[in-house]
């Protein structure tokens, strides 16, 4: 079973498990090299090789008749996917919510407390989150195509900003961060430069776009 990681600065792994994320962008390794370049998506290798992916692609120069590595999703469409947390904070669900015993042993005789995983859940086994999301659909697509709709289900949220003398508006907003912003788009945007880097909106890379449902 595979991991997958929501930054925990700005909300986003209690957003999914409060049900309020159902989508993540994750940018892809293979970028655009110049404008000579055109996408080519694996239309003719899905011919020869069944289970060469629908939502994979590559670059092509056709005045060189050269190609670039093959782009393909880390996660396939109905696959379950562990979501990833720090032992620690497993530890502390499992406290709060008075886990039986058998359950609370078997996942304390599975690590040990200085171990990487205790505080950084990038080295945490799958096996042990217990929390679980199912891959529903992925798409291709470049960053800024994002919807109003899709903003909502990245995580951002609808509030109001202004006072009773000034009057109530409609903003948006994501954990962590108090600006108010007029439309979804702007809070994404803000959003994505803070978990992916300064800088990431405007250069509009493309994206694998997952949908999926928290199941566990």
């Amino acid at each position: 079973m595979q991991k997958m990681m929501f930054n925990d600065k700005y909300g986003l792994t209690v957003a999914v498990l409060d049900g309020r994320k159902r989508m993540t962008r994750r940018i892809c390794k293979v970028q655009r090299p110049s404008d000579e370049w055109r996408i080519v998506l694996p239309i003719i290798e899905q011919l020869i090789n069944p289970e060469c992916l629908p939502y994979a692609y590559a670059w092509r120069n056709d005045k060189t008749e050269e190609y670039t590595d093959w782009c393909v999703p880390r996660y396939k469409d109905g696959e379950i996917v562990a979501v990833s947390q720090s032992y620690s904070t497993v530890f502390n669900e499992m406290m709060q919510k008075d886990s039986d015993y058998d359950l609370y042993e078997n996942f304390r005789d599975a690590i040990i407390h200085d171990s990487a995983g205790w505080d950084n859940k990038m080295f945490v086994r799958a096996d042990l989150m217990p929390h679980r999301i199912q891959i529903t659909k992925i798409r291709l697509e470049r960053l800024q195509d994002i919807s109003d709709e899709d903003c909502i289900a990245e995580g951002i949220y609808k509030g109001q900003c202004g006072s009773i003398d000034t009057h109530f508006m409609d903003a948006y907003y994501f954990k962590g961060n108090i600006q108010p912003y007029c439309t979804p788009r702007e809070a994404f945007a803000a959003l994505i430069d803070k978990v992916s880097g300064k800088g990431t909106w405007l250069k509009n890379p493309y994206v694998f776009c997952y949908s999926f449902k928290l199941i566990d």
